[in-house]
Parts: C-alpha cells; structure tokens; sequence
C-alpha cells in the first residue's frame, strides 16, 4: 500500500511548465460578462483557501493567472487561466494540468465555473 501512494505522488507531482500547459488543450473555454480584472479577482478569491497565491501577469488587454500546485509547491503550474478582454466581458480559457486524468483535483475548474457570472 505505502508503495502505490508513492507511486500516485511522482505520477501527480512531476513538473510541467508554463509552455507545455499552453500546448495542452483547453479543459474550459467560456465567455463572461466579467471584466479581466473582475474574473481575476473572483478566481483570486476562490483559490485563497486551498492555494497558494496565484500568479498574475498582464497580457495586452488580458491577464494570465498561474495557479500552483496544490499538494507539492514548487513543481510548477497545476493550471493556466487566459483571460482575454472581449467587448464588455472577458474569454476565458483553462488549461489544467492532467486535464485527463479522471481523480486530477477539481477545485481550479470549479472556482473557474462558479466565476464565469456568480461571484
């Protein structure tokens, strides 16, 4: 038993980068009525609990937040949030880590979801 969770932590814990994620396909692809920086901030907030900080960067008339790693910290990004100025709204792209790995965490897609026109 110790050996299979062993095992389940290398397989869950190996480094991925910022660029493999990007060439990953999309886990959401959304749009919303929220501004970038009002879905940055709701993604922010909704992650405080069980992450560590995100990380924001500014891209044109977007943000990007890279989201770390739940369970070992240093190990790169678990997720890649886009969010595109569209209009009034934003476009929203998620890009996870594992994205199919059916026992991967759901907490990214689910504060993703939750964002797109609640709070």
């Amino acid at each position: 038993m110790k050996w299979m969770v062993a095992a389940l932590a290398l397989t869950l814990g190996g480094c991925v980068s910022v660029a493999e994620l990007e060439q990953s396909h999309e886990t959401l692809d959304v749009i919303s009525g929220k501004t970038p920086r009002e879905y940055a901030d709701c993604m922010k907030a909704h992650l405080a609990d069980t992450r560590d900080p995100l990380v924001e960067e500014a891209r044109g008339d977007g943000l990007r937040l890279i989201v770390p790693q739940k369970l070992t910290s240093g190990a790169g990004p678990a997720a890649l949030v886009d969010i595109d100025k569209r209009g009034s709204g934003s476009s929203i792209k998620l890009h996870e880590r594992l994205n199919n790995f059916p026992l991967r965490l759901g907490d990214v897609r689910t504060s993703a979801t939750k964002c797109i026109s609640g709070s």
